[in-house]
C-alpha cells in the first residue's frame, strides 16, 4: 500500500501531527506539504490535514480538496486552537469535513494546536467580544499539540490505515 500524508500548516501545528501520523504508517509512504502537490493520483491511502481557519478549512487546503479530492478515499485530520471539548467547535469541524464533501471520508481526527501570537493579537484587536475572548485564551494553548495529542494522532493513524 502506498500512502500519502499531505498537509497545510501555517504555524507548524498541523505539520507536527502530520509527522506523527506519517511515522505510524507501514509500507511505502510520502509526507508532503499540499503546496508541493498537483494531484492525489498514485496513492492507496490519503491522509490530508490542515488547520481550522475562520471556522472552517484553511483556504489553501479547501481549494486543494475541491480540485483534487473527488472520488478519493481520504482520512482527514485538523488542528485548532480550541480544546477538543469546546462545544462551538462541532460546527467548525463539520465545515472542515464539508471541504472534502466530494471525497469518501474514511476517518477524521482533530486536536488542539497552539494559537499563534500574531493571530491572538489580531483577535484581541478585532472589536468582536467572542474573538477577543478567544485571543485572551492564547496562553492556554502554549505547547500544543503536546505529546499526548501526538500519541492520539499516532493511534488514530494505526486504526485509520485499515479503513483503506
Amino acid at each position: 500500500m502506498k500512502a500519502l500524508v499531505a498537509y497545510f500548516s501555517q504555524t507548524g501545528n498541523t505539520k507536527k501531527v502530520a509527522e506523527a501520523i506519517f511515522d505510524e504508517l507501514p509500507d511505502e509512504k510520502e509526507l508532503k506539504d499540499i503546496t508541493e502537490l498537483s494531484d492525489l493520483e498514485g496513492y492507496d491511502a490519503l491522509f490530508i490535514g490542515f488547520p481550522v481557519v475562520a471556522f472552517g478549512a484553511a483556504p489553501p487546503a479547501k481549494e486543494f480538496l475541491e480540485s483534487n479530492a473527488e472520488g478519493k478515499k481520504i482520512a482527514l485530520f485538523v488542528t485548532h486552537a480550541a480544546p477538543e471539548e469546546e462545544a462551538e467547535q462541532e460546527g467548525w469541524l463539520q465545515n472542515c469535513k464539508d471541504a472534502a464533501s466530494t471525497a469518501e471520508l474514511v476517518d477524521f481526527f482533530d486536536c488542539q494546536g497552539e494559537l499563534a501570537e500574531p493571530v491572538a493579537e489580531a483577535l484581541l484587536k478585532s472589536g468582536n467580544p467572542m474573538f477577543e475572548e478567544f485571543g485572551r485564551r492564547q496562553p492556554e494553548t502554549k505547547g500544543q499539540p503536546d505529546a499526548s495529542r501526538l500519541e492520539r494522532a499516532r493511534q488514530w493513524a494505526r486504526g485509520a490505515v485499515s479503513k483503506f
